[in-house]
């Protein structure tokens, strides 16, 4: 008896790992419920802005993220603790609720997009970093439900899709934002000042991809190329929760987890694309003629940032933020135009080569500079030394 109790707390860890990995299903189902939602409420115009919009919310999202959470997980100078900032839940809440009374109007929705993501990446990552696992089960399932309830709706020709996807976000906010017992950690300026800038460089080159596809390829491409980049983030989910984890402490066991979920993710995205679900969920823009080889090297660049991944959270665990500042920004300029290159082919399979190219390039970049400054002390090791 003993014996299957210390067994089964020998597994509970990996456990607790892979729930909360599968409640990151929640986050990324939000931009494929948008558009699933906006393929049946709005025109082919409208929709195209909107894809757009989820690419410029992603990336507002990943900046507010990075001040909140990732800032102060990246400072060796601190406890590394962090919460869910009222006002942030705050303005979430009221984002969601204009969209639950104007569940028709694509201005309204393209507004407060940013603000619900945001809100959205904030209160799952404190919830990961800080192991709150229980809460976020509960959290994710309220995500979830509305995202289901919204994408039900839409299928069924009904207006208020977006009411049921606003109300479940609402709902996982006010759970996100419960009192816990420990502050947040007080921010290291300069660490915050260069992983904003990080940030900033690499996300924005996204919605800035999205708006070239747009305007030079028109919105059913702008629409493709969203569609196919939110399936894709299904693999995204691990990685982020390894990305989190590693911050505060190197674990194998969450590298295992991480990359075994990846195998199974990449099985059930194979698995709803020649079963036809993702052309049932993303109408007539998703065939499996066009997005096959598209999804698969979509695909294939979200896999990739496994190598990148954890050299990069090394680096930034021991405090060197201005080296992966610089190293991102080289690799996100190369990144973008390799992307020019491949919009300038007509086609979005290119712009899908070039960016699993860049990932090779900072996987590249992270693993060589981890090397070599390895054997050097880090910058928070030296600081505290000469306190």
């Amino acid at each position: 008896m003993r014996r299957s109790r210390s067994g089964a707390a020998r597994f509970a860890p990996a456990i607790m790992s892979l729930i909360a990995i599968l409640g990151g299903v929640s986050l990324a189902v939000i931009p494929a419920a948008t558009l699933a939602i906006a393929a049946r409420v709005f025109s082919t115009v409208e929709q195209g802005s909107v894809a757009v919009a989820i690419t410029a919310a992603t990336f507002i999202g990943q900046v507010v993220f990075a001040v909140v959470v990732e800032s102060r997980l990246s400072s060796a100078l601190t406890d590394r603790r962090v919460t869910f900032p009222l006002w942030l839940a705050s303005a979430g809440l009221a984002a969601a609720l204009a969209v639950c009374v104007f569940p028709t109007n694509a201005t309204v929705l393209c507004l407060a997009l940013p603000v619900m993501v945001a809100a959205l990446e904030v209160g799952r990552g404190v919830s990961v970093a800080e192991r709150l696992d229980r809460r976020e089960i509960a959290a994710a399932a309220l995500v979830g439900l509305g995202a289901l309830g919204g994408v039900l709706a839409a299928l069924a020709n009904q207006t208020w899709g977006f009411t049921s996807l606003a109300g479940g976000i609402a709902l996982a906010t006010i759970v996100r934002c419960l009192p816990v017992a420990h502050r947040a950690s007080k921010p290291h300026l300069p660490t915050m000042g260069w992983v904003v800038a990080d940030v900033s460089i690499t996300g924005v080159i996204y919605p800035l991809i999205n708006t070239m596809i747009l305007a030079l390829l028109g919105p059913l491409a702008a629409v493709l190329f969203t569609a196919i980049s939110t399936v894709s983030g299904l693999l995204a989910i691990p990685l982020n929760f390894m990305r989190l984890r590693l911050l505060k402490d190197h674990s194998p066991l969450d590298i295992a987890v991480s990359a075994g979920s990846l195998v199974v993710a990449t099985a059930a995205i194979a698995v709803a694309e020649f079963t036809g679900v993702l052309g049932l969920v993303f109408g007539d823009a998703w065939t499996v003629g066009v997005t096959v080889i598209p999804l698969a090297v979509a695909c294939l660049w979200r896999a990739a940032s496994l190598a990148a991944t954890i050299p990069f959270a090394s680096l930034r665990r021991n405090g060197h933020v201005q080296v992966v500042t610089l190293l991102r920004a080289t690799a996100a300029i190369l990144t973008f135009g390799l992307a020019f290159g491949g919009v300038a082919t007509g086609d979005i399979l290119g712009v899908f080569i070039a960016l699993l190219l860049g990932e090779f390039v900072q996987a590249a970049l992270y693993e060589t500079a981890r090397r070599r400054l390895a054997a050097r002390p880090s910058p928070g090791a030296s600081s505290e030394a000469g306190a």
